[in-house]
């Protein structure tokens, strides 16, 4: 790697911001196009469900960067080598490449980084034009017909902010060489995200689930909303929401730690049931990447304890997504029956993604397939939650109205309004 590299090189950010915009104007004008006759609210919907795909996308892309050893493909942020794309860094590319053929720094490495970063910058512009948008329907929907589907532009908001964050951590992602905690708070992030939108696209739905808007939104019966659910099946949810969460924490560790391939054999590791395991110094900030908080080696038994206990973790949460899954099968109401569905669904994908990633030798489509299992698993359960809390939450939110008559006075309803980022 060119060690002479501006490690923060703004120079390229407008071009960079402009190569976003360009990106996220198509996907922007084709949904203007397929909404034309839609109302402000439903384009909204609509445009928050674009964006959480383009989410989703772009967690499965910065897997592939990260799996194919791209990261460093460009050592400096936000550009290469102060040039917006890796054409003109060619000549830093080419000297780097040759120095170190197998280095971090090749034109195909650094072609991957600058695609991820190209992509990443779509996301925001788009998050751009969905908080901008937010905001000036909240502000025209006072005293209209709109009123009646209160647009809050908080939870864009927030989402805006949030993918900022992201940002940031991308550049230290980069700064700091891949640090194993700096990349696994970056995947966090990018699931984070994912949720944020997954709740807003919820919310839309159930503020637009009345008999006169229903016939207009197709598709709602992927995640159906609002879902009626018991306080004791709420409170699952969210138990095995934070539990998912706590394992793509240490399945993000075992990767930006390179310890999959501890163990290569099933059920077993190293050909044994329990085989030497250092705790001390698996779960320990580190300075660099393949090293310890004290500046030593990674042994082989740190990796083991590191993958034994995301695996041992795997079999809890697969238990719990199950009974989850087969609770909401028997025992909810119809809308949340397809949830359940979705949590089998991919209890399976992940199963058998994690277990080729092991019997297999840590495959890239495996570990590209075990990614995107953990994002939508995440996706899935935020939305439930959201969902399972429209039916409550309706009279007295102005962001879940799900359009069935309040069954307390106006004035108290006005009197009480939901918990949004604006309010929190």
């Amino acid at each position: 790697m060119d060690m002479n590299a501006e490690l923060i090189d703004l120079s390229p950010v407008l071009l960079l911001a402009a190569i976003g915009l360009a990106l996220a104007a198509g996907p922007i004008l084709w949904l203007l196009r397929r909404q034309r006759h839609a109302s402000t609210p439903q384009r909204l919907r609509a445009l928050t469900l674009l964006a959480l795909f383009l989410t989703f996308d772009l967690i499965v892309f910065g897997a592939y960067t990260r799996l194919s050893d791209s990261g460093l493909g460009c050592p400096d942020w936000p550009g290469c080598y102060g040039s917006v794309s890796p054409i003109g860094a060619s000549p830093e590319i080419h000297a780097a490449q040759t120095a170190m053929p197998t280095g971090p720094v090749t034109h195909g490495k650094a072609w991957v980084e600058m695609i991820h970063r190209y992509l990443a910058t779509g996301v925001g512009m788009l998050l751009v034009v969905l908080c901008a948008w937010s905001w000036r329907a909240a502000r025209r929907a006072t005293g209209s017909a709109l009123a009646s589907v209160p647009v809050s532009p908080g939870w864009s908001t927030l989402s805006l902010i949030w993918v900022c964050l992201q940002g940031a951590f991308g550049a230290l992602t980069v700064t700091m060489k891949l640090n194993p905690g700096i990349v696994t708070l970056h995947l966090l992030g990018g699931i984070g995200l994912l949720a944020l939108l997954a709740v807003q696209a919820q919310r839309y739905t159930a503020a637009l689930a009345t008999p006169a808007s229903a016939a207009n939104m197709p598709g709602d019966g992927l995640w159906p909303s609002p879902v009626r659910l018991t306080a004791g099946l709420r409170r699952a949810v969210l138990a095995v929401l934070l539990l998912v969460i706590v394992q793509v924490t240490l399945g993000g560790w075992v990767s930006t730690n390179y310890a999959v391939l501890a163990c290569t054999d099933f059920p077993t590791c190293q050909g044994s049931w329990w085989p030497e395991m250092d705790f001390t110094h698996a779960y320990t900030w580190r300075p660099a990447l393949g090293l310890t908080a004290d500046g030593h080696n990674l042994t082989l038994a740190t990796l083991t304890a590191i993958h034994v206990t995301h695996r041992l973790a795997a079999f809890a949460v697969l238990a719990a997504m199950l009974a989850l899954a087969f609770a909401l099968r028997r025992h909810a109401d119809a809308p949340a029956r397809p949830y359940g569905a979705w949590l089998i669904g991919l209890s399976a994908w992940q199963l058998a993604s994690g277990l080729s990633n092991v019997v297999l030798g840590w495959p890239l489509l495996a570990a590209l397939a075990h990614t995107a299992g953990a994002a939508a698993l995440v996706a899935v359960l935020a939305a439930l939650l959201a969902a399972s809390v429209a039916p409550a939450a309706a009279r007295r939110s102005t962001f879940d109205a799900d359009g069935t008559t309040p069954s307390r006075p106006a004035a108290r309803h006005d009197a009480r309004p939901a918990a949004t980022p604006e309010s929190a």
